[in-house]
C-alpha cells in the first residue's frame, strides 16, 4: 500500500467524521434557530462566536482539507484505464474543496461583521445578515453541485477500473443523480440533507476500501500494456516471450510494462502443485 493510499484513506474517514461532527452540532445548535425570528438567530451568534467558529472550522475547513488528501489519493488509485474521466474528476474535485473553504470563510467573516454591528443597531444587523446569507447560499449551492460531479465521474471510473467495489460505485451514481436534483428548487432542500448523509457513508467506505490492502494490482496485471502489442494478457504475453513454459514473472504495476525478473519454474504442470502466478488458469492452459 502507497503512503497516498494509507493517508488517502485516513482523510477519507476523517471527512466523513468532519460531516458527521459538524451536522450533529447544527441539528442541536444551529439549524433549530434557522426558522426562528431573525433577532433570535442573530442575538445567538452574537453570544456564541467561539462555538459558531469550532462548527465552521470542523464543518468547512476540517472537510475540505481532508478532501483534498482524499481526491489525490483516489485520482492515483483510479486513474489507470479511465486517465482522462479521472482528470476531469479530479478537477471538479479540488474545485469542490475550494469552495468549501470559501464557503467558511466568508461565513467566519460574516459572523464577525454581524456580532459587531448587533451590538450598535440590530435592525441593521438583520439587514445586513440577509444580504450576506445569500452571498453564501450562493456559493453553497455550487458546492453540492461540483462535489456531485466529482462522485459522479469518479463513479464512472471506478466502474471501469475495479478499483472501488461495485456497490460503492452504485452508491456514488445514487448520490450523484440526487445531488443533480437539487438543482429543481422544489426538491433542493430535501435532497441537499439526503446527499450529504450520503456522502458520510460513501467517504468512510471509500476510506476502508483505500486502508484495506491496494486491489488495484490484480486488476492491472489482468490486463497489461505490452509494446506492440497493446493490452493483453500477461499469461498470453509470457507464453509468447518464453513458450510453453511456466515462467514465473514479476512487473512493476505502477506503469513499466517490462518485466524485471523472469524465473523458470517447471516447465509442465504438475498434478497437486499450484503455479506461482496470479495467473494460474491461463498458464496451465499453454503449458497443458
Amino acid at each position: 500500500m502507497s503512503n497516498l493510499q494509507k493517508w488517502g484513506g485516513i482523510a477519507a474517514l476523517g471527512h466523513a467524521a468532519a460531516y458527521m461532527v459538524g451536522l450533529i452540532l447544527g441539528l442541536i445548535l444551529i439549524f433549530p434557530l434557522l426558522n426562528a425570528a431573525p433577532e433570535q438567530y442573530l442575538k445567538f451568534l452574537a453570544e456564541n462566536q467561539a462555538l459558531v467558529y469550532l462548527w465552521n472550522l470542523i464543518t468547512y475547513w476540517g472537510s475540505a482539507i481532508t478532501l483534498v488528501v482524499m481526491v489525490l489519493a483516489l485520482y492515483e488509485r483510479l486513474k489507470g484505464r479511465s486517465p482522462a474521466l479521472m482528470q476531469t474528476a479530479t478537477v471538479f474535485g479540488l474545485i469542490w474543496a475550494g469552495l468549501i473553504i470559501a464557503s467558511g470563510n466568508l461565513m467566519l467573516r460574516n459572523i464577525g461583521v454581524v456580532a459587531t454591528l448587533y451590538g450598535n443597531d440590530p435592525a441593521q444587523a438583520a439587514t445586513a445578515w440577509t444580504a450576506l446569507e445569500a452571498v453564501e447560499n450562493g456559493i453553497e449551492s455550487g458546492n453540492a453541485l461540483v462535489g456531485t460531479l466529482w462522485v459522479l465521474l469518479l463513479s464512472v471510473a471506478a466502474l471501469r477500473t475495479g478499483g472501488l467495489t461495485r456497490a460503492l460505485n452504485y452508491l456514488g451514481l445514487v448520490l450523484g443523480i440526487a445531488g443533480i436534483l437539487t438543482l429543481i428548487p422544489t426538491l433542493a432542500e430535501n435532497i441537499v440533507m439526503v446527499f450529504g448523509l450520503g456522502m458520510i457513508v460513501w467517504s468512510a467506505w471509500a476510506g476502508l476500501i483505500m486502508l484495506h490492502r491496494n486491489r488495484v494490482a490484480a486488476t492491472q496485471q489482468a490486463d497489461t500494456y505490452v509494446p506492440h502489442l497493446g493490452k493483453t494478457s500477461l499469461s498470453n504475453w509470457v507464453a509468447s516471450k518464453f513458450g510453453k513454459a511456466a515462467v514465473y514473472a514479476r512487473y512493476d504495476l505502477t506503469g513499466c510494462s517490462c518485466p524485471q525478473r523472469a524465473l523458470p519454474v517447471w516447465p509442465a504442470r504438475r498434478p497437486g502443485v499450484k503455479l506461482r502466478t496470479p495467473h494460474r488458469r491461463s498458464l496451465a492452459a499453454h503449458t497443458g
